[in-house]
């Protein structure tokens, strides 16, 4: 009746309380959404293969007798697990130093069980019955103090005891979705929300800041806003995924169809990859913008402007939207995985395109540290700057291309060798690359590129000021800044060409941008 009935989508919530029965519930092929939250206690097979609709089970103590369960969607299955029927664990709670007797019971052929079960059994020196009988209430064997009659009804010594019944389910969780929670580990479940807090409070400060300026948009503030956008949608990443963590702990089992096929996973994917590539176009813009100010210092016409940046960042954008958007279109997935990383290599498409992305970070960072050596090389000069200087900058570029690789080498390293299917890293696991060394960037970022330099701290307390408060500290600022900017042009005004000490000042600033 109720199998391949497509137009079934409800069962009453007590349409089959009160009945004793059924043993075998198959609602295959349905559309039904949930099952009843009564009656199921006498089922024992329960067939849900292709009910795609049915996402959530009732309460698992609902199915006290459930011995086989097929369903559609791995995931149940983890609800099932380790999970024992209510009769085998109340006679194997009272029984369990019956487990030698099961071993010499096993052993013997099935007529010599019959023939020597008063004999064997620990109660027959005192009882010449049938061990679980009845009529003598004053044994202290007697079982009917226990059990009531209709408990005792069928039971079998070698059956009951002896082949313990074990709840079997299909089908079973595989590798990119183990039964776990979306974190898996409980000190991850802590450690991504500050980070999360992080990133995201980081990189509001940077936008607001530099949004709000009076001063001129300079390139610099143009890309240093575009990077701190990018790092902030991972922040909301990180913050969506820790927040769906939170409300499915400890059943996630039962929100995991609805999550990962849902918008909600889609969202997620969508900012991470977004954000992600993003982020690394930018850091590579703005490292290339600062070898290029450097190399070409005394060069003004062929200074960097706004308006060949504006296009350069346009083209990221659509680069980072574009490859954001694939995986919602067939090429990959994001509902592969509780994270919501686009893991799906099963196509040969899908595995070009991981390994498409993959190739490009490794790219864009060794573009990195190419540029940050020719940097180094440049500002090494002792004839251009001073000593303490010289080690100032070294140590400011090794700290930005240690957090680089510190973010891009583990995820790389890993996702390449699982683009090839040869995993050596399971998705447990990955979570904790996930958290630690994933967003690395994203909260690191503001730090090193904005909020560190003069120019952020002098933007800062200005916005302050506006808003009355560090009054004294801006008017410093302020102060500072007009003073260097008198000094240079009177320098420049003077100079015929330039001076090693004009070009000092410009290899330090472009590091300061």
């Amino acid at each position: 009746i109720l199998k391949d009935n497509k137009n079934l989508r409800r069962i009453h919530n007590d349409a089959l309380r009160g009945a004793t029965g059924p043993d075998v519930l198959d609602i295959s092929s349905t559309a039904l959404e949930s099952l009843p939250s009564y009656g199921l206690e006498a089922i024992q097979v329960l067939n849900a293969t292709s009910s795609y609709s049915l996402k959530r089970l009732p309460p698992l103590d609902k199915f006290s007798s459930l011995l086989e369960a097929v369903l559609t969607y791995p995931s149940h299955c983890c609800a099932f697990r380790n999970l024992r029927t209510e009769k085998q664990n109340l006679f194997l709670s009272i029984f369990d130093n019956f487990s030698k007797e099961c071993e010499s019971t096993m052993r013997k052929p099935t007529n010599e069980m019959l023939d020597d079960a008063n004999n064997t059994l620990p109660w027959s020196a005192e009882r010449n019955t049938h061990p679980f009988a009845t009529d003598d209430e004053s044994s202290p064997y007697s079982y009917s103090t226990i059990f009531d009659d209709s408990e005792m009804a069928g039971f079998d010594f070698e059956y009951d005891f002896c082949q313990p019944k074990v709840l079997t389910c299909t089908p079973e969780p595989d590798a990119f979705n183990p039964c776990e929670d979306i974190l898996g580990y409980s000190f991850l479940r802590v450690l991504i929300w500050f980070i999360n807090i992080l990133a995201i409070a980081g990189n509001f400060t940077v936008l607001l800041v530099l949004l709000t300026s009076h001063y001129k948009l300079t390139v610099p503030r143009f890309l240093m806003c575009n990077l701190s956008f990018a790092d902030f949608c991972m922040g909301l990443y990180l913050l969506l995924i820790a927040s769906v963590d939170a409300q499915t702990s400890g059943q996630y089992y039962n929100h995991a169809i609805d999550w990962q096929t849902g918008s909600g996973c889609s969202t997620a994917g969508f900012f991470t990859v977004f954000a992600s590539e993003l982020s690394v176009y930018t850091l590579t813009v703005i490292t290339l913008e600062r070898w290029h100010t450097i190399t070409y210092a005394m060069q003004l016409d062929r200074k960097l402007r706004l308006r060949h940046a504006v296009p350069i960042m346009l083209g990221g954008w659509l680069f980072s939207i574009g490859i954001a958007v694939l995986p919602l279109l067939g090429v990959s997935s994001y509902m592969k995985v509780s994270i919501c990383l686009p893991m799906d290599i099963e196509t040969g498409l899908s595995q070009a395109y991981i390994l498409l992305i993959l190739v490009l970070n490794v790219v864009a960072f060794i573009v990195i540290c190419a540029c940050y050596i020719k940097i180094y090389i440049a500002v090494q000069n002792p004839e251009l700057v001073a000593a303490n200087k010289d080690t100032k900058v070294a140590k400011r570029m090794a700290i930005l291309i240690f957090t680089d690789f510190t973010c891009m080498a583990p995820i790389s390293f890993f996702a390449i060798s699982a683009a090839f299917k040869v995993p050596l890293i399971t998705v447990t696991n990955s979570k904790i690359l996930l958290v630690l060394f994933y967003p690395v960037n994203s909260c690191a970022n503001p730090f090193l590129y904005a909020i560190f330099t003069k120019a952020f701290r002098r933007d800062f307390f200005l916005l302050m000021s506006k808003l009355g408060c560090c009054k004294s500290r801006a008017e410093l600022h302020r102060m500072n800044y007009f003073s260097a900017y008198n000094s240079n042009c009177k320098n420049g005004g003077v100079a015929t060409a330039p001076s090693k000490a004009s070009q000092a000042f410009l290899l330090l600033s472009a590091l300061e941008k």
